[in-house]
């Protein structure tokens, strides 16, 4: 049982990139406290999204939402400074990379920001048990990152329910998040693993409401 109150996190990276401004604008509308933010390099992942520059910008338009950056990067520990400096809130960095993951994670809480781990599909979750007392997040990729609008990987399932078995066993307080093909009938099992952060981008920007679809989805969280 997860100790947060659930939350929807929608990605920008679904967004329209020309003008990533109105993207944060429907997030903010539709009552999200948070804002997903997916850093590719085209190298740790096929694709190229946006840099700190862009977080920063994002920032200067909303002084309040909780930023939440992804850096799905080949040398991630080159660049926390700047998306520290850029305003971000949390800072998930992956454990596949050869880097000091647990340097790296010292440092993100040096530079006042929450310190997340991610992990892809085919990542098993032993490869973060080393760190989690030394995070406030996990994500958990329920897709091969580097683009949006992939199906769910109802094999991640599992990695979910082991991680939330471990943060129960030792009272830790790390949320658990996922990202990749959530929407309505993918997050009730991921709820139920023990999920308390679900990243939703081409099913919250394509809803018809966004605002009913996060009400809808941390609704259903909260019944869990």
């Amino acid at each position: 049982m997860s100790p947060h109150r659930p939350i929807l996190a929608p990605s920008v990276l679904a967004g329209n990139h020309a003008s990533l401004g109105k993207a944060l604008e429907t997030a903010v509308a539709a009552g999200a406290q948070w804002l997903h933010l997916d850093i590719m390099d085209g190298h740790f992942v096929p694709n190229l999204s946006f840099g700190p520059q862009t977080v920063a910008d994002l920032r200067k338009l909303n002084a309040e939402i909780f930023l939440d950056t992804h850096l799905m990067l080949a040398n991630p520990d080159k660049h926390i400074e700047a998306f520290a400096a850029a305003g971000s809130n949390n800072i998930t960095i992956h454990v596949e990379p050869n880097y000091d993951v647990i340097g790296t994670l010292e440092r993100i809480a040096q530079l006042g920001c929450q310190r997340g781990l991610a992990l892809n599909p085919g990542t098993p979750a032993e490869a973060a048990l080393p760190f989690i007392e030394s995070v406030d997040l996990i994500l958990v990729m329920t897709v091969w990152p580097g683009f949006g609008g992939r199906n769910f990987i109802t094999e991640t399932l599992e990695k979910m329910r082991i991680f939330d078995l471990w943060r129960t066993e030792r009272n830790l307080p790390f949320r658990l998040e996922v990202d990749g093909g959530i929407d309505a009938s993918t997050a009730p099992a991921c709820l139920s693993a023990g999920v308390d952060t679900l990243v939703a981008g081409t099913a919250f920007f394509k809803a018809s409401s966004p605002q009913v679809f996060l009400r809808q989805m941390e609704g259903e969280a909260g019944r869990q």
